[in-house]
């Protein structure tokens, strides 16, 4: 019984092998293609992401734009505008 029994442990664990062997070697081949598609992925940007960043921008220019009119018409207001403020009252921004 001992003699089957040692015998069959072999063939019964190669399937666990091969099998290991196998994830192994998918491993091995399909790293290079998930790097490569990792940077390529870091070194493009999707249209969503234009978006976004274009949007960003803007909002970040227009609250700029904000902030230099409200100092200007407050300078304009205590009577020490600079001669770059419009202060005729009915400015636009």
């Amino acid at each position: 019984m001992k003699r089957i029994l040692i015998l069959l442990v072999p063939v019964l664990l190669s399937g666990c092998v091969v099998e290991t062997v196998a994830k192994t070697a998918v491993t091995a081949v399909t790293l290079p293609v998930k790097a490569a598609s990792y940077g390529v992925d870091k070194l493009t940007t999707s249209q969503a992401e234009a978006d976004r960043n274009a949007g960003r921008k803007l909002r970040k220019e227009d609250e700029e734009r904000g902030k230099l009119y409200r100092d200007a018409m407050a300078r304009c207001r205590s009577g020490r505008p600079l001669p770059t403020d419009d202060c005729t009252g009915g400015a636009q921004r």
